[in-house]
């Protein structure tokens, strides 16, 4: 992967580009609408509408460049490997050391996000270390102040 890639699984990408079709058709024609009904309204300079309708057309126009500049990127992953093995787009539950509550982490890109489930940069110090790694196996990782922190994976799903 180079460092402009965006590994994405075909779910995710699925449902990028169909919100970005979305922000692009429909999306843009209501926020004309809402804008065009605001400068209806009469002096545009304390005309709250207005303001509130050009704030949402330029965060759904950095969502649109996002998105558009994330799925030109996109790579799909396959999952070819041992599915019991940690790799992107997987959930992996871990306990770490020392402590008896269990923590789940969909490891990928903020794009994969699922309800309930925290997101792991597989790039990130833990989430590189988790690869390729099983049930069972215990994996450490030094954070930024030189602590080494210990932590077992107790499954992993896809």
């Amino acid at each position: 992967m180079t460092v402009h890639e965006h590994q994405l699984s075909q779910a995710a990408f699925d449902r990028l580009q169909a919100e970005l079709t979305e922000l692009t058709t429909v999306g843009r024609i209501e926020i004309a609408r809402k804008i065009e009904a605001a400068r209806e309204m009469g002096d545009l300079s304390e005309n709250g509408d207005y303001h509130a309708a050009k704030e949402e057309q330029g965060k759904m126009e950095a969502r649109i460049g996002h998105l558009a500049a994330l799925l030109e990127l996109a790579v799909i992953i396959e999952h070819d490997g041992d599915v019991d093995e940690v790799a992107h787009g997987c959930v992996v539950t871990i306990v770490y050391e020392d402590d008896d509550e269990e923590e789940q982490y969909l490891i990928g890109s903020i794009e994969e996000r699922r309800d309930g489930i925290d997101v792991m940069s597989p790039t990130s110090p833990l989430g590189s270390q988790l690869l390729g790694k099983r049930a069972g196996d215990e994996v450490s990782y030094t954070l930024p102040n030189g602590t080494t922190v210990k932590v077992e994976i107790t499954r992993v799903e896809r």
